[in-house]
């Protein structure tokens, strides 16, 4: 089953966002799991804006498209460029050296505990 960090916040789209700043989104185990191979990644650039519950970039699959939307509003700080050249370490290391994209938070968009988000879409609480 998929890890959930208790650390993390999620929205419901299945990304995670840490209380840092500036913060630091990705993709949750529970969607990379889904998606299957993960074989190429859109992100935004830096000084982009962008602003919750909107698309930001994709992520692809050997199954699928997936749009990806920024639990936040904010300019993006830093972009992962191993994640874009490496887009397998999505599915090896979501919540680790698969991070996405930094963002200086200007307003949230709703976010979900571990436990809210686990309910709702599986995976167990770490």
């Amino acid at each position: 089953m998929s890890k959930v960090l208790s650390s993390l916040r999620y929205s419901a789209e299945h990304e995670w966002i840490d209380a840092a700043s500036p913060a630091k989104v990705g993709i949750t185990q529970v969607a990379a799991d889904a998606l299957g191979d993960v074989v190429y990644v859109d992100l935004p650039e830096v000084g982009d804006t962008v602003t919750a519950g909107e698309t930001c970039g994709e992520v692809e699959s050997t199954k699928s498209v997936s749009d990806l939307y920024s639990p936040v509003t904010g300019t993006i700080v830093e972009v992962n460029q191993e994640a874009a050249d490496n887009p397998a370490i999505l599915n090896e290391d979501p919540y680790g050296n698969g991070w996405l994209f930094t963002v200086e938070v200007t307003e949230e968009g709703p976010l979900l505990s571990a436990v809210d988000y686990a309910s709702a879409n599986g995976g167990n609480v770490e």
